[in-house]
């Protein structure tokens, strides 16, 4: 007969006081100090009622919590949108997987030390970690599904709780804190954790390789193309980038190492190419839809990245372009649906004056095109974003209308839905498409209707993407995170 473990007493690790630091990364070694307790407190149990040990209390573990509390308005630099809170009063956010996260959390809680001149404290939050997060990183540890175990998991454990794992704080739905605290960052540790699994899962790769500028595909040719590219920055030390991965978590770190071929391959596989700094590249190969946009720019929002840019193909709706031409984004039709809920149609998705300069400028630099001349090849205009794969197959009277009306110049299925994911998560984004096809001009997308120019400008288009990371990687933080994705009211940490 299995034990009935619900009325089972509570157990801990040893209490961790609160403590107030006035030095960032002190404040976030405190941080991994108390996540590490917990994690080793709930791993050591799970492994003992694994090997068949009856539990003798239910296992409690609490993710650690930032905390801010100020009595007056500092006088902070209006040019920044990031760093600071908006009011006198007490700010709180859960943190989870410090050692992750160490160099974006001492950059946040350092600015707030500056702009506020206040200690930060340090200490455990009232939210239990879940024992499938706890163990995650573990990979010769996995959760059993409710039923194999011969007890009840959940009244051992704690599991995953929708009460503090959703979007509330970025889509402006969140409502303080119990005790009144208003919230620091823009995601519960719960949230973080949960698409930090998710992100394992639907790439193939750790976290802990995600670069922070990410290019987003829907072609295998530009995975080839970046692999080419990563390989010719490997051979060049002075590029700054030491290593590549692949999907696998599969890391080469010279330009001739082999890349083993993996049996199978994730949904949305994700190749990196790295800096010590993290400041490196990563593409994504997301697929085809809007769906699939969703879901990858969900997760990887965690990470925080600086910069995301979709470059993908996309039919070109104007007689007067080319297969090859390119397409750079200054407005969105958003006939996705997948954000709707999230983020009303009535809210326009801004261009980003820092990201579409540098697109602009690195189409330039590529293609050795510059001023009128660009014209040739590239329009600016509208991009609009579809869930159906087989538009020009219904009545055309609805939807050419629409997309004359809009000004479209180009359709594809992933680009404004990665945009309004950006401007939801306020992650800088923006969109560089090559025509591919041309549906109402007869030039469908059918085999052997590629030509030399089309081919070239393919081959060009990821080099585009790439170098538009670089350059805005060269800004400062505080122009590219610029004030136009910021709300009345937001959180401090970016």
């Amino acid at each position: 007969m299995a034990q009935d473990n619900r009325f089972l007493p509570v157990e801990t690790p040893a209490t961790a006081s609160r403590e107030q630091f006035t030095d960032p990364k002190a404040a976030v070694a405190r941080l991994e100090e108390v996540y590490r307790d917990g994690t080793d407190f709930l791993s050591g149990h799970f492994v003992r009622t694994l090997a068949g040990e009856p539990p003798k209390a239910r296992y409690r573990a609490y993710y650690p919590e930032v905390r801010l509390s100020t009595t007056s308005h500092s006088q902070t630099d209006s040019r920044l949108s990031f760093g600071h809170v908006v009011a006198p009063g007490s700010y709180a956010a859960t943190i989870t997987r410090p050692d992750l996260f160490r160099n974006y959390l001492t950059q946040q809680i350092g600015l707030l030390m500056k702009n506020h001149n206040v200690p930060i404290t340090i200490g455990p939050s009232e939210t239990p970690i879940p024992i499938h997060f706890a163990v995650a990183g573990q990979s010769d540890l996995n959760v059993p599904q409710e039923g194999v175990l011969d007890f009840s998991l959940r009244d051992v454990f704690d599991v995953p709780d929708l009460e503090t794992m959703n979007d509330d704080i970025v889509n402006g739905e969140a409502k303080p804190h119990a005790d009144g605290a208003l919230h620091l960052a823009p995601f519960t540790a719960q949230r973080v954790d949960y698409s930090l699994a998710r992100l394992a899962h639907y790439t193939a790769t750790a976290p802990e390789y995600f670069q922070n500028f990410v290019l987003f595909t829907n072609y295998q040719f530009y995975v080839d193309e970046f692999e080419a590219y990563a390989r010719r920055a490997l051979a060049d030390p002075s590029m700054g980038y030491t290593s590549f991965v692949a999907p696998g978590n599969h890391v080469i770190t010279d330009a001739n190492d082999p890349l083993p071929a993996n049996e199978k391959m994730p949904q949305m596989p994700a190749y990196h190419l790295t800096r010590p700094d993290g400041q490196g590249i990563t593409l994504v190969n997301i697929g085809v839809g809007p769906s699939n946009a969703k879901t990858a720019t969900d997760h990887i929002a965690v990470l925080r990245p600086h910069a995301w840019l979709m470059v993908g193909h996309c039919a070109g709706l104007r007689n007067s372009q080319r297969l090859g031409d390119f397409v750079l984004a200054h407005a969105y039709l958003r006939e996705d649906h997948v954000l709707d809920d999230d983020l009303p149609v009535w809210v326009p998705i801004p261009a980003l004056a820092e990201v579409q300069v540098a697109l602009q400028e690195a189409v330039a630099e590529i293609t050795q095109l510059d001023g009128f001349e660009l014209k040739r090849i590239m329009r600016t205009g509208t991009v609009a974003t579809i869930d159906n794969r087989n538009w020009e197959l219904r009545d055309q009277s609805g939807p050419v209308r629409r997309l004359s009306q809009s000004r479209a110049v180009a359709l594809d299925m992933e680009s404004a839905t990665i945009a309004a994911n950006g401007f939801r998560f306020r992650v800088p984004y923006g969109t560089l498409l090559c025509v591919s096809d041309k549906p109402l001009h007869g030039e469908l997308k059918l085999p052997g209707m590629a030509t030399d120019f089309y081919r070239t400008q393919v081959a060009n288009h990821l080099l585009i993407g790439v170098r538009a990371m670089e350059k805005l990687r060269e800004m400062p933080l505080e122009r590219i995170h610029s004030r136009k994705l910021r709300s009345f009211s937001e959180t401090a940490f970016l």
